[in-house]
């Protein structure tokens, strides 16, 4: 599979990569979001309806984002964030209900972004899907290091 991820980004680009990598899974959107300051910023979001992305996941405010999870584990996985301990006091609690996530680094190593599959209704990923998704951010976090850094 990551030589697929690799022929994809090279032929296509990051949005094909995300194509490729929501219609594996149940997930309703697969996206790289960048981290700025106190807003996370959508850099490609593929959505498996098509429909136009709405503003409140384009750009979502730090804090009320999965993000901090991702900077502080160095991955994160919810099938249900509604039942999740972890989100017992966190702003976005009921809203994002299923996240699975793994950082991109920027060239200094440090992170400056994510990339994720996420839902509003609960769906699990498998872990193979998962290590798919680690895999494909590093091929990405080089393909887009300018945006990145």
């Amino acid at each position: 599979m990551p030589q697929t991820i690799e022929a994809l980004l090279a032929d296509q680009g990051a949005q094909a990569v995300l194509a490729y990598l929501n219609a594996r899974v149940p997930h309703r959107y697969t996206g790289i979001y960048k981290i700025r300051a106190d807003l996370v910023t959508s850099l490609y979001l593929h959505d498996k309806q098509g429909e136009l992305i709405p503003e409140n996941i384009a750009i979502v405010p730090f804090e009320a984002s999965i993000c901090p999870f991702v900077l502080r584990d160095g991955w994160f996985r919810t099938d249900d964030s509604s039942v999740d301990e972890r989100f017992a006091t966190h702003p976005g609690r009921g809203y994002t209900i299923s996240y699975h996530g793994v950082p991109l680094l920027n060239p200094a190593g440090a992170v400056a972004g994510t990339l994720c599959h996420f839902n509003f209704t609960a769906v699990p990923l498998p872990d193979d899907e998962f290590e798919l998704l680690h895999q494909a951010a590093l091929s990405l976090q080089v393909k887009l290091a300018d945006v990145l850094g």
